[in-house]
């Protein structure tokens, strides 16, 4: 069974001494070096961190101070819990710096053509505690938290502060073990990349949104009103398949000045709030193109539809 002393990549045979943390004082205690009395279930591994995170520590305590939750340092040596090397707070700290400067940089090489405004919209999106946390669930860190009971009781390992928090302090790890371009490495793959096409989308929109990176949702809604379009609406129109593995299909609709609604987009996913941000993001895809006169062929079916019950409502107008 893997220990917290196993994470510098693999499980280690008995007799394994990991490396101190440099960090470690006497003043600190202990409570940072790695425990061999620690469980994996007490710290909720759920992946090797080495294939998580993409690096190898060459000190694997620092990537446990990291994921170290003021709430266990508080139950193990409350007399302590107020210095700095009790938790990870310190490498939050840290770990901001590293993800504001490495982010700001990705995105003046990315959009060359942006002004200032508009990267530091996006900047603010990319490293906003939503977007952060998100990420961190994405890639399942919550699994990976040293949590005092408490915390682990009231469902510590789902709080999106705690999430983000973490995962700033990871990339601090990071940095400090591995240096700037592991750090580097590390927030591309999972904070920028998977968000180029929402970045895409909001310089193409209209520099006023402020939604966040991946809130479609508010996005479509500020463009609506800006346009003078009105709300959307969100209309489920199917569902299918055995209840914990089930699908969901919703449209958004435009309502029309008769008072009708007719559908701009729609997608399918294995959760309502998950298709309601896909089938948004559709429409916004959408709008944008239908006024710039390049229409979504994504949309184009059912944009047809719309201008048909549109039409349809017309003519029966006496």
């Amino acid at each position: 069974m893997p220990y917290v002393d196993d994470w510098n990549c693999g499980f280690q045979p008995p007799g394994y001494a990991p490396a101190l943390d440099p960090f470690d004082t006497v003043d600190g205690g202990d409570l940072m070096k790695p425990r061999r009395s620690e469980p994996a279930e007490t710290v909720g591994v759920v992946s090797p961190p080495d294939q998580l995170l993409g690096h190898c520590f060459r000190n694997p305590a620092l990537l446990g101070w990291a994921l170290t939750h003021r709430s266990l340092s508080y139950e193990r040596a409350p007399e302590q819990s107020s210095k700095p090397s009790g938790d990870n707070e310190q490498l939050e700290f840290v770990g901001d710096a590293v993800l504001g400067l490495v982010v700001a940089e990705a995105l003046f090489r990315r959009f060359p053509d942006s002004r200032e405004g508009e990267l530091t919209r996006l900047r603010a999106s990319l490293i906003s505690r939503k977007h952060l946390a998100a990420v961190a669930a994405r890639i399942h860190l919550g699994g990976l938290l040293r949590l005092g009971r408490g915390e682990e009781q009231s469902g510590g390992r789902q709080k999106p502060a705690l999430l983000s928090n973490a995962l700033e302090a990871v990339i601090a790890a990071l940095y400090l073990d591995g240096g700037l371009e592991v750090a580097r490495s590390f927030i591309d793959r999972v904070v920028i990349t998977p968000s180029l096409p929402d970045l895409e989308l909001a310089l193409t929109s209209d520099s006023k949104l402020t939604g966040a990176i991946g809130d479609h949702k508010s996005a479509l809604q500020e463009y609506m009103q800006a346009s003078g379009a009105g709300q959307p609406l969100y209309v489920l129109t199917a569902q299918s398949g055995p209840d914990h593995r089930k699908t969901f299909r919703v449209q958004v609709r435009l309502e029309a000045p008769d008072g009708a609604s007719h559908p701009i987009a729609e997608s399918e996913a294995t959760s309502k709030k998950q298709a309601q941000q896909q089938a948004a993001r559709i429409a916004l895809e959408h709008l944008i193109d239908q006024n710039a006169g390049t229409p979504d062929p994504r949309s184009r079916n059912l944009a047809a539809a719309a201008n048909a019950a549109a039409n349809a409502a017309a003519n029966k107008e006496p």
